[in-house]
């Protein structure tokens, strides 16, 4: 295995193919290479897992946008789940998404990833990324070859437990839950990104697939395994579903509202909307 030293940033941008091809199908979501802002509507993500002053900003525009949604605010440690949502869920592509393209894992601590709230804007500076032995960008600076699928799929759980432990910690006093509780919200934030955006790339057997070989049930930190099932649709049609390891407590805001995808929500229910009925 080589190492390669570390560099500034890398010249070539090995994952902005991966960021720019997510554009096209969700755009939404915009995935950039670049140095980290702050101020004009951006948010470090190391001043989200400060937990001070930044990270109050961003809870209040929170709940500013529940309020006007719904009429009401939210419980605060609701609002603070409904934030880290909205953060980790973008943020899990920035590693997921180049390694389901690209077979390529960046590895981006906190301090190198902001967030714009408002535009759905994500910046990532990449110093280093992994991958397989016969890509072609095996020799550009910054990059270390690993000896298999096995190996970059444990990169990928690295990349995503040393982007997210911090912000987990600065969003946890706010969520009045315990660590597990916080890691299975990581869990369910890696399955369900991941899983949408194979869906809008055509591509959503496989992304069902590689997710289950990711995170088969005893890789922690992360708590459970991704627990896709099937369902038979009213026209004899297979329709994916899966179990969440957390909740997002969004049952406290409108009772009669829950995910398809939550515990709380029969198979009828699922069937009936994931078809369309």
């Amino acid at each position: 295995m080589s190492v390669a030293p570390a560099v500034p940033a890398l010249s070539h941008h090995p994952v902005a193919g991966a960021y720019s091809r997510l554009a096209e199908v969700l755009p939404a979501v915009r995935l950039l290479e670049g140095a980290p802002r702050s101020g004009g509507g951006w948010v470090k993500a190391g001043e989200l897992a400060s937990g001070g002053p930044a990270l109050d900003a961003f809870l209040a525009a929170e709940e500013a946008e529940v309020v006007g949604n719904y009429g009401r605010p939210a419980r605060p440690d609701v609002t603070a789940g409904f934030g880290l949502h909205r953060y980790a869920w973008s943020a899990c592509l920035l590693i997921t998404v180049p390694w389901f393209l690209l077979r390529r894992v960046p590895r981006l601590p906190a301090g190198e990833v902001a967030f714009h709230r408002a535009q759905g804007r994500m910046t990532a500076r990449v110093r280093e990324f992994a991958c397989l032995p016969d890509d072609p960008a095996a020799g550009l600076p910054g990059a270390r070859v690993v000896s298999g699928e096995d190996a970059l799929r444990a990169e990928v759980r690295g990349a995503l437990a040393e982007h997210l432990e911090p912000v987990l910690e600065g969003f946890r006093p706010r969520m009045r839950r315990g660590p597990r509780a916080m890691w299975g919200m990581a869990t369910d934030e890696i399955v369900e990104s991941l899983w949408y955006a194979g869906h809008l790339l055509g591509e959503e057997r496989r992304a069902i697939a590689e997710l289950e070989a990711l995170l088969p049930g005893a890789t922690k930190p992360f708590v459970g395994a991704p627990s896709f099932r099937e369902l038979t649709g009213p026209a004899g049609e297979t329709l994916s579903t899966r179990d969440r390891a957390s909740c997002c407590m969004f049952y406290t805001l409108r009772p009669e509202d829950t995910c398809v995808t939550c515990p709380r929500t029969c198979d009828a229910e699922r069937v009936a909307r994931l078809s369309g009925a």
